[in-house]
């Protein structure tokens, strides 16, 4: 049975390789590209790590198989931040690898740290599994935000499985050790592993630009020329709605703004997803929100007014989410903006 196991390893291994080559040379921004190739890596170290045909591997191979297996969970949890767009917090980010690096140097000091072996499990494990609830919490807040049906399946799907599959490790190790499960949960883990990355690379290797990539908005050509009469008439109905300034409620999502313009959600998805050319519902908004932050920033009587309190006016519920949707949208900070706008302002 452990040839078995391992063989099933050696082949998810194969598998994963071949996806992170046509990953990286995917057309995926590359925040998304790099965030999905550094999970695929960390779940080959895993893999490695716990096929039965490495033990007498070279001492740095195993060290770096065993950092990249343990990393897992935190690039998980910075894969659904790249793949939903959000922005991670540093803060967390920086904190989770240092406690997953110093229950590595306590696994691999054991010699020395044996009092502490089970302090430093229970800190990693636990870090790990947080990670990975909180990689599962994106992705399912995240879900409606998408607006291309096939993709957000995917992102979903993605994360979860892979999360899901992580939180059953730990669990594992945490229950009967790491290296002592019963042979049948090894086969079982092995199993489930691989049925997960053939589902996974089936999809990848699809050669569906959809499912990573941010979509191509039309020229303006197309956009005039092939417009059906219910999609002009319901472009109509959403100008309409944004005229009235209806993004600026907190937390507007996509099903309620069909709601209010009495059309099924399908249709406005693909109308602001393959005409307007929006990856998502929160980057249409964006587009209103900011405009109206750069025409408030530049205001004279308003020239007082905290950024924070802009942000929040326009629908933000904090200051980082906005200041990073003007960034990308403007290049610059709302605070660079705003100084920029009044930088000659009174001279002759």
């Amino acid at each position: 049975m452990d040839s078995i196991d391992s063989a099933l390893r050696m082949i998810g291994i194969g598998q994963l390789l071949l996806v992170v080559l046509v990953t990286w040379r995917s057309t995926a921004a590359p925040p998304v590209r790099r965030a999905t190739v550094a999970l695929l890596l960390s779940v080959i170290g895993y893999l490695a790590n716990s096929a039965l045909v490495l033990p007498a591997a070279p001492p740095p191979l195993r060290l770096m198989l065993v950092l990249a297996g343990n990393l897992a969970s935190l690039f998980l949890w910075l894969f659904a931040h790249a793949l939903f767009d959000r922005a991670p917090d540093r803060r967390v980010g920086i904190a989770a690898f240092a406690l997953i690096i110093m229950s590595v140097a306590v696994y691999v000091l054991r010699r020395w740290c044996e009092p502490l072996i089970p302090l430093a499990n229970l800190v990693g494990h636990s870090t790990a599994g947080l990670l990975a609830l909180h990689a599962m919490a994106i992705a399912l807040s995240e879900r409606d935000d998408d607006l291309v049906e096939k993709r957000r399946r995917f992102r979903v799907a993605f994360v979860l499985i892979v999360a899901l599959l992580s939180l059953g490790v730990l669990l594992s190790e945490t229950w009967f050790g790491y290296g002592h499960e019963p042979d049948w949960l090894r086969m079982g883990e092995a199993l489930m592993i691989e049925a997960a990355i053939l589902t996974i690379a089936t999809a990848m290797l699809d050669a569906d630009p959809a499912l990573l990539a941010p979509p191509q908005p039309q020229t303006a050509a197309d956009a005039i020329d092939d417009w059906s009469p219910a999609e002009r008439v319901l472009q109509g109905r959403l100008d309409a709605a944004m005229a009235q300034r209806m993004w600026l409620e907190p937390g507007l999502a996509i099903g309620t703004l069909a709601d209010r313009l009495d059309v099924p959600e399908h249709r406005l998805r693909a109308l602001i997803n393959r005409r307007l050319g929006h990856r998502n519902f929160s980057a249409f908004l964006n587009t209103h929100r900011i405009a109206e932050a750069q025409r408030r920033l530049a205001d004279p009587d308003q020239v007082d007014l905290p950024v924070l309190t802009i942000a929040m006016d326009l629908g933000y519920g904090s200051l980082a989410p906005f200041n990073r949707a003007f960034r990308e949208a403007v290049g610059q900070t709302p605070t660079e903006f705003r100084r920029g706008a009044f930088a000659d302002y009174g001279k002759p």
